[in-house]
């Protein structure tokens, strides 16, 4: 119960930048001054809090205001797409302090991608200029399915050859780090929760768009992740919805020559791009295969929606920028004419405030969620 009630305090200075006094703390959680008060005491002893300035309410002295020590903890995350790697090093308000990309391996054979990974996490750290012993974690965000309890990311349909890889404990040896693993999509959304757009809402939607396509989804400020912790796992359901579709019904209708054919993941991608700057460049069949995917993905999000009762829609992932302009004027209009979603509320259709990090960001983002957020879960007796 006490490590409970510090992560809500912790959680809530985090949440209001300028700083929260200790009245206001008590006044917010609904504990009392006093476990508020040994709870600041113990934050400020660990450094993970800081007293930055004062606040009035009047007559009477003056309020320190507490806010969380950016600097006092870091977490590293990794992104393993099959046409690229994206690694970061987050503080523990969540930015960016270091971050590296480098291709997938063409071959993506699971020992060389490995090795390349945990050289470049190393490599990584070491340039960032994080003493080891802020650093909470690893968090690694990896296409599904995955096998959470045991680490394993269980044969990827765009990774070739992956059967049952561990990729947890491989990297935990080869960074002597604590690691957590998880979808890429939930990680995604974990992002969203913690440093995203989505930071204000506690229900909301994530669609991701990179190589293959998924769906997070949080509600009532809980990421849900299924029974086996592969929730979203949309890839089988739409199944047009991947990059390697796109650019084959693009060759298929003649928008793209033969030579774009992709010979794996990241060809696929660089396609996938010629193809967007045609349909920019006013190429009719282009736009149509553009949209007609946008429609596909619109009444998707838009029956998960409903069935959620979600706030916000929020899209990212690797290959977003590019279909941004066409997708969320084609998404929200479906969103808006449902007669499905709740008109009782709005139904905001938006981009992801990450980039193209959001996965990496959402893995650093997992070690952060589970070592220092709110956690209902463990007030539950075994």
């Amino acid at each position: 119960m006490g490590d409970f009630n510090e992560s809500v305090v912790l959680d809530a200075i985090r949440r209001v930048p300028e700083g929260l006094s200790r009245v206001e703390l008590s006044a917010l959680t609904g504990l009392s001054a006093q476990t508020v008060s040994n709870i600041c005491r113990r934050l400020l002893n660990e450094g993970l809090a800081r007293e930055g300035g004062t606040t009035s309410s009047g007559a009477g002295k003056p309020r320190r205001l507490l806010q969380v020590n950016a600097e006092a903890r870091y977490a590293v995350g990794v992104h393993l797409d099959p046409a690229v790697v994206t690694l970061v090093v987050l503080d523990l308000l969540g930015k960016v302090v270091a971050r590296a990309q480098q291709p997938t391996p063409e071959a993506a054979e699971p020992d060389p991608t490995l090795a390349g990974m945990s050289e470049s996490i190393n490599q990584l750290i070491a340039d960032s200029g994080v003493p080891s012993d802020r650093i909470l974690g690893l968090g690694i965000a990896a296409p599904g399915p995955v096998d959470v309890e045991s680490g394993l990311v269980i044969a990827p349909p765009q990774l070739a050859d992956w059967g049952r890889v561990p990729l947890r404990d491989y990297l935990a040896g080869a960074t002597k780090l604590p690691v957590l693993l998880d979808k890429d999509v939930i990680a995604a959304a974990v992002a969203e929760r913690w440093t995203g757009v989505a930071a204000d809402t506690g229900n909301f939607l994530f669609f991701y768009l990179g190589t293959g396509s998924g769906m997070g989804l949080v509600v009532d400020d809980v990421v849900l992740r299924g029974f086996s912790g592969n929730a979203g796992e949309v890839g089988g359901v739409y199944a047009a919805c991947t990059t390697s579709a796109l650019v084959g019904e693009a060759i298929e209708e003649g928008v793209l020559g033969a030579e774009f054919k992709p010979a794996g993941p990241r060809d696929a991608e660089q396609s996938l791009r010629e193809l967007c700057r045609r349909a920019a460049a006013g190429n009719v069949t282009a736009g149509e295969i553009i949209d007609r995917w946008a429609v596909r993905v619109g009444r998707g999000v838009v029956a998960a929606a409903t069935l959620v009762d979600s706030e916000m829609i929020v899209f990212g992932g690797p290959i977003w920028p590019q279909l941004a302009e066409r997708f969320l004027p084609v998404v929200r209009g479906i969103v808006e004419s449902s007669p499905f979603v709740k008109k009782i509320h709005p139904t905001a259709v938006t981009t992801t405030g990450l980039g193209v990090d959001v996965g990496a960001i959402g893995a650093a983002c997992l070690v952060l969620d589970q070592m220092l957020a709110v956690q209902p879960q463990s007030l539950l007796l075994g």
